[in-house]
């Protein structure tokens, strides 16, 4: 579901479409900052306490689409990753995305 790829220097960030849940109207989320960081910009509001990928607080599974990391291993299980849940605030938008409701 992730991979950590980071965008060639110079190049234009992506953007896409986010929904933060299946029938919430989509926002701009750029390839450039985490889904949170997107998310806030457009005024929605996320649980979150560390934003580096440790504290879980911000959890949510993806519902469709895919996301990248910086960091080589978000606080994640396996079992969480096989399952679909992402952390916000360290995940970039690869493609559009719809997160479930907050856990």
């Amino acid at each position: 579901m992730s991979r950590n790829t980071e965008p060639c220097i110079g190049q234009a960030p992506s953007i896409y479409q986010l929904r933060l849940r299946p029938d919430a109207q989509p926002i701009a989320a750029t390839s450039d900052q985490s889904v949170m960081q997107c998310a806030m910009q457009a005024g929605f509001e996320m649980r979150a306490s560390c934003r580096n990928g440790t504290c879980r607080a911000c959890i949510r599974r993806l519902l469709s689409g895919q996301v990248r990391y910086r960091i080589e291993w978000p606080g994640l299980s396996a079992e969480e990753k096989a399952e679909g849940y992402i952390l916000p605030c360290v995940a970039h938008a690869q493609s559009d995305l719809i997160l479930d409701a907050e856990v």
